[in-house]
């Protein structure tokens, strides 16, 4: 087999990778205050612009953002005439959830199985990692052929919007020939993949309303309005039967005509109960990367551990609507808001409330950029052609760049494979896929250089 100096590079600075990964697990950067004090998040960020001046970036900067959150920014310059690539990663992450569940601490980066477990190990601490691997490996081995900007954003999983919102203010700042986000993960480990697709989000917060006040449920129940029973109304239209989103006006029955994902594996990787059915119709692949998807992530109400044999006079939920490519986020937010209050029963009071939003992403797989990525994981994965699959998951910061970028080229690569489990307990990453996605990365840059000097 022939040498390649990259990969032997890459795998030479595995043992630093993991250490710096561990340290940057070590934040409890949740970018919400009700969750984790906002010195985590600015403790995170100042360990990654501290990370980029120390591979010599200029211009590095902690960007305050309209919703309260840092985005770190630097610049590498390269040779003169050299096209220039955005890389993108984002340091927050999700909340640990129940910290029992897991089986070592969340926030300390754990060596078991083979993985590194750790939360935002692969989502995306471990992104921001791979980006530093293949710079270094390219410094290494003859220099950066490109110019680089790297920006690390510090809310991506809010979907509050900061980062899109300053990259509108100030449009120079990101611009590049071709933008890398390293946020997505090959559909399985060791199947080298770029993500075409990504759906979009809105966010919305549900209360309802029925009484002053709770009231004993034996004197007044039968008779007074349960705001529980209201809101479970309303959350239960929201699913047809068979499980499937039904929201009117919003179109559920697209189909996805790439790459397909077999029930059973589906079924191992969601790890769904042995006897339990998978929800919706069509192929998997049609219901998580071509159909709108409504999920609820959290209800307030009278919990269960001292609950009074009172009736509810006020509940909550935050829903997730998952928004395909080819539908608009804002206006299937409208058309959720009314399904809301066409389906809220006993002319109950209901107030809903947008708490985030972004649109969906489809991107051109044939362009030049892709071709020398394709090339690159042929060399990573040894000879493996590169796939490209859908994910159902939102980055917003995609259309922003889109808009403001459009001769642009936008890849999607990352560590968030199946087996990473993100934003749920036991998140982990494979130091594998870190590797070879490392070393993928840094082929391509030499790759796209080269193409572009043609």
């Amino acid at each position: 087999m022939t040498a390649n100096p990259i990969a032997e590079t890459v795998a030479s600075l595995m043992p630093r990778a993991k250490a710096e990964l561990a340290e940057l697990v070590a934040f409890e950067s949740v970018a919400d205050p009700a969750v984790a004090p906002r010195s985590e998040c600015e403790a995170a960020a100042n360990w990654v612009a501290d990370a980029l001046r120390a591979e010599g970036f200029q211009d590095v900067a902690l960007l305050d953002t309209p919703d309260g959150s840092q985005s770190v920014y630097g610049l590498l310059p390269g040779p003169e005439g050299a096209p220039t690539v955005l890389l993108y990663a984002h340091y927050d992450v999700q909340p640990k959830l129940d910290e029992a569940a897991w089986v070592s601490p969340p926030f300390e980066l754990t060596e078991r199985d083979g993985r590194w477990y750790g939360r935002g190990a692969a989502d995306c601490k471990g992104g921001f990692i791979m980006h530093l691997l293949a710079l270094r490996a390219l410094k290494a081995n003859g220099g950066v052929p490109v110019s680089v900007k790297v920006i690390v954003e510090g809310s991506e999983e809010q979907g509050t919007g900061g980062l899109e919102r300053y990259a509108e203010a100030h449009p120079h700042l990101l611009a590049a020939d071709t933008i890398v986000i390293g946020d997505a993960g090959n559909f399985r480990v060791g199947l080298p993949t770029v993500t075409a697709s990504l759906r979009g989000m809105t966010m919305v917060r549900v209360t309802i309303d029925t009484l002053a006040g709770n009231l004993h449920s034996g004197q007044f129940g039968g008779a007074a309005p349960d705001a529980l029973a209201a809101l479970i109304r309303v959350l239960d239209s929201l699913r047809a039967e068979d499980g499937s989103t039904v929201i009117e006006g919003l179109d559920g029955d697209t189909t996805w005509e790439g790459l397909q994902y077999p029930d059973a594996d589906f079924r191992n990787d969601a790890k769904v109960l042995d006897g339990v059915d998978l929800i919706g119709n069509g192929t998997v692949a049609d219901r998580i990367w071509a159909r709108p998807a409504v999920t609820v992530i959290g209800i307030d109400c009278s919990p269960v551990a001292g609950a009074t044999p009172s009736v509810p006079a006020s509940a909550r939920a935050q829903i997730s609507l998952r928004v395909p490519p080819g539908q608009d986020a804002a206006e299937a937010t409208k058309l959720l808001f009314a399904h809301i209050e066409k389906h809220t029963p006993w002319n109950a009071r209901v107030s809903i409330e947008q708490v985030g939003q972004g649109q969906p992403f489809l991107a051109d797989v044939h362009s030049p950029a892709y071709t020398a990525m394709a090339d690159a994981m042929r060399v990573a994965y040894q000879d493996q052609e590169m796939q490209a699959a859908g994910m159902g998951g939102s980055i917003p910061l995609c259309n922003t760049l889109a808009e403001l970028y459009p001769s642009a080229e936008i890849l999607l690569i990352g560590l968030s494979e199946p087996d990473a489990q993100i934003h749920a307990v036991n998140e982990s990453v494979s130091p594998q896929e870190l590797e070879r996605l490392s070393v993928a990365e840094a082929h391509f840059l030499v790759n796209y250089a080269r193409s572009r000097r043609a």
